[in-house]
């Protein structure tokens, strides 16, 4: 037994390798959120936002599927708590939403211009990682707990356990639990397939479509890492536990917190309590993935600033990122994938604000 490798190891390492794939193919392909939006927005062009939408759909449906047939419990998540922070999750999806539309990309897609050579992007990187600490222990979250947090729904008040859409729909229609699951699973996620392969252009780009079936089954594949390898008896304390993870429960990918989490780690690298997690793997991960690309494809380039206004406009950037993420309890990965990827009400509504702000801040830029 002492000669079998750990469920800890094993979650660490199946999440660098989960986000040195991700990085690379989102390299590959410019998978870009806040592209995306840009291109509706700017340009009427939704080749961007159908592979989007493409990967929510799989993450989703791949997702489900394993909670369907038992194999992991998405209830437990941090997305399904009944306790519904809703002036959190919007107004910090909001302040993510114009901090990366600024910072002219998400926290993935800093973590993908790194690897490609922007040493831009790690110091946008690391004042992000600075506010998000600040918002998880520190000045951000005090005000982050005593204003806009205690704004909640909780949900168990009306019966319901977690905040996920299949058991809304039971309560209100009476429908078996798991009937009401496939029906949510047929409304938005076929729904958005055929949305997503009604447009032929589309269709016919196959590194889009590939891509983004790629990296939707990672967000699957680190949802069973981390729920089903990663869950197990603890043999010191004898508690069954969800293993090497920071919220000590399953996890998919979500890139905010974990960006704190590593730097954290590298300023108490002698601190012996602290441990490489899944999230701090993945961080890495995409990283390297990228640069791998990059460098296979000789695309690898040094870039910094262009000027100090560009500075100046990258670092409040940063700071809404790290403040915002945190408290819509994702980014555009963590709620817009894995977050919505596990159909929680609350994944929605944090969506919602991200675009929201997104949009908002373009236009605003247009004038």
């Amino acid at each position: 037994m002492s000669e079998a490798i750990s469920p800890a190891t094993l979650v660490v390492w199946g999440g660098f390798v989960l986000a040195f794939i991700f990085g690379a193919v989102a390299n590959k392909t410019n998978f870009c959120t806040m592209g995306a939006v840009s291109d509706v927005v700017n340009m009427g062009h939704w080749g961007r936002m159908r592979m989007w939408l493409l990967t929510i759909a799989v993450a989703m449906i791949g997702a489900n599927l394993l909670y369907y047939f038992g194999l992991i419990d998405l209830s437990k998540s941090v997305y399904q708590r009944p306790q519904l922070p809703w002036l959190s999750m919007l107004v910090g999806g909001f302040l993510f939403g114009i901090g990366m539309t600024i910072a002219a990309g998400c926290t993935n897609k800093n973590l993908v211009r790194l690897g490609g050579g922007s040493l831009r992007s790690l110091v946008v990187l690391v004042f992000l990682a600075i506010s998000a600490y600040m918002t998880l222990k520190g000045l951000f979250g005090q005000w982050r707990s005593s204003y806009l947090d205690p704004v909640a729904i909780d949900l168990s008040a009306f019966g319901l356990a977690t905040q996920g859409l299949p058991h809304i729909l039971t309560k209100l229609s009476g429908l078996p639990e798991k009937t009401a699951l496939l029906a949510t699973l047929v409304v938005i996620g076929l729904g958005l397939l055929v949305f997503v392969f009604k447009d032929k252009r589309f269709r016919g780009n196959l590194s889009h479509v590939i891509g983004s079936i790629v990296l939707g089954l990672l967000i699957v594949a680190a949802w069973y890492l981390t729920g089903n390898i990663g869950h197990g008896e603890n043999p010191e304390t004898l508690e069954t536990v969800y293993f090497a993870t920071n919220t000590r429960t399953l996890e998919s990918l979500s890139f905010v917190a974990p960006t704190a989490f590593s730097l954290e780690l590298l300023m108490l690298w002698t601190d012996k309590s602290m441990r490489v997690t899944f999230g701090i793997a993945t961080v890495i991960g995409v990283v390297l993935g990228s640069m791998a690309y990059a460098l296979s494809t000789r695309q690898f380039r040094w870039e910094g600033f262009a000027s100090m206004e560009d500075l100046r406009t990258q670092l409040i950037g940063a700071v809404l990122m790290g403040f915002g993420g945190v408290t819509a309890i994702g980014c555009t990965i963590g709620q817009g994938l894995s977050g919505v990827s596990t159909l929680a009400l609350g994944s929605f509504i944090a969506l919602t604000g991200i675009v929201g702000g997104a949009v908002a801040t373009m236009k605003w830029q247009q004038r």
